[in-house]
């Protein structure tokens, strides 16, 4: 199965602006989530989020918008962060 090419939802055919999301593009929309989510839960912009944590504010951009699936590591360093912010902040921090 190619999670690119295998449709997870439909396009609405009564809807001209609406298109078919992929299995990929589910996965990138519920990953994208698990970031702002966060992200609001702690109280943080992109911007304080991004540097708080180190990972560039474009890459951040672009996981919450569901346009990359963000690598292996990054998805681990996530759960890593939701496990227990306030010590990845001071960590990074120095």
């Amino acid at each position: 199965m190619n999670k690119e090419t295998t449709i997870a939802i439909p396009a609405d055919p009564n809807d001209p602006e609406d298109r078919d999301v992929s299995v990929a593009g589910l996965e990138r929309a519920h990953m994208g989530r698990r970031f702002r989510i966060l992200r609001h839960k702690l109280g943080m912009t992109q911007e304080q989020f991004a540097k708080a944590f180190g990972i560039p504010l474009t890459s951040l951009r672009q996981y919450e918008m569901a346009r990359y699936m963000p690598p292996p590591a990054v998805r681990a360093y996530l759960k890593v962060i939701e496990a227990e912010p306030d010590m990845v902040r001071k960590a990074v921090a120095g």
